[in-house]
């Protein structure tokens, strides 16, 4: 038995959801769609086959065949809209960013969990195949204990007017790229270590807006860890996603879409749909294959879906939101402050209490081993740190 669906929006995101909704497992059905604006349900429903649409939220939510709503809606109605499903009591799964801040946010989740339902959080870049194998290679010990986890996502800028508004949107760049970056870190460095403070740099450089159009972040962890987030709506040259991870026994690159395997190069002519934020459909293009399995979305909706099956939690939840709008809000104090700002966590799941772990390897009883490497002329040497009297050596291995 497949889920029915009752979408709210019917945006640009919206129709990347219905596409892999309709399409991967092939069993689930939009069965309502919600849009603030007539014509644009109207639309909607004509191009996915849907029977209802309508311009009233409740009437979505309450649709008696739908058992599943996701929100596709500008960030300043998803709490309007997840306290529907949570009246309802509807299983609600909702775009990112949860909330426009971390109030937003905890009351969001404090609500669905009270009402018992289902809550997915869908962030699809944590979604993606090279990032499930790369967090499945992280977990297998691969690369050691993780050190540094760098995540970037710039583009020219997202597609609909509201993002551009600041009482919608609840922020510029950071709130709408960095929730990606800032969870891909916390996967990779483990969601159950807190999140301690952060260090942020934010300008708007070029964008007429009254929200960061750029910004650099690093969020400390309380193991000692360090997560990087670069974030742009300037960046020329299309969409660029990449993850770069350092643990001490080894370090990972990631890159979603400026480097795909596949290029192409055209002199326009065609008006045709090439790939995501592409701003140019001339010269030389990256486009990719399958956006829809290479962006996540498929693996997303199987896990959210696949998990209201065996009554169990998906990958990412509300409470996953939460968290990261957390970070955020730390981000936007300190790119104020210009100092490091504390993560404010009322609610916090994770470990109690973890220290900092030394990645000191003892080369024997008065050694520590600092550096060992062959020379270009043969030999292998020794770089050591006396433990006693931490005086630095240098010795050639017999």
């Amino acid at each position: 038995m497949g889920r029915k669906v009752a979408m709210l929006g019917s945006g640009f995101i919206a129709r990347f959801y219905a596409d892999s909704i309709q399409g991967y497992r092939a069993k689930d059905k939009i069965v309502s769609v919600y849009s603030r604006r007539e014509e644009s349900a109207a639309k909607f429903a004509k191009d996915y086959q849907i029977t209802h649409y309508t311009t009233s939220m409740d009437e979505a939510v309450n649709h008696p065949d739908a058992d599943v709503v996701c929100i596709s809606l500008p960030n300043n109605l998803h709490e309007a809209a997840v306290m529907a499903c949570v009246k309802a009591k509807k299983a609600v799964i909702s775009t990112k960013p949860l909330g426009r801040n971390a109030a937003e946010a905890l009351r969001m989740t404090q609500a669905v969990e009270e009402a018992g339902i289902f809550n997915g959080y869908l962030e699809d870049l944590c979604y993606t195949p090279k990032f499930l194998k790369a967090l499945q290679s992280i977990k297998s010990h691969a690369l050691g204990r993780i050190l540094w986890a760098k995540s970037r996502e710039t583009h020219p800028g997202p597609h609909s007017e509201w993002f551009w508004d600041l009482e919608q949107a609840g922020g510029g760049a950071m709130l709408d790229l960095g929730c990606h970056c800032v969870e891909i870190a916390r996967n990779y460095i483990g969601k159950d270590i807190r999140p301690v403070e952060v260090m942020c740099w934010a300008d708007t450089q070029v964008k007429p807006i009254p929200a960061e159009d750029h910004a650099i972040g690093l969020v400390k962890y309380e193991n000692g860890a360090i997560g990087q987030f670069e974030v742009s709506w300037t960046f020329r040259g299309g969409m660029d996603l990449r993850d770069e991870v350092m643990g001490t026994e080894g370090t990972l690159w990631i890159n979603n879409s400026l480097r795909t395997g596949f290029e192409m190069f055209t002199t326009g002519k065609s008006e045709e749909y090439l790939a995501e934020k592409a701003e140019s459909n001339t010269g030389w293009l990256f486009p990719i294959g399958d956006e829809l399995h290479e962006f996540g979305y498929n693996h997303m909706f199987a896990d959210m879906f696949d998990s209201i099956e065996r009554h169990a939690k998906p990958r990412e939840t509300f409470y996953d939101g939460y968290v990261v709008n957390a970070i955020l809000d730390a981000a936007y104090k300190s790119a104020k402050s210009k100092v490091w700002e504390p993560v404010i966590l009322p609610v916090w799941r994770g470990k109690e209490g973890v220290t900092k772990e030394s990645s000191f390897v003892d080369y024997d009883d008065q050694y520590y081993l600092v550096k060992e490497e062959v020379t270009h002329y043969g030999t292998t040497k020794l770089i050591l740190k006396d433990k006693k009297t931490g005086k630095i050596v240098e010795k050639v291995k017999e």
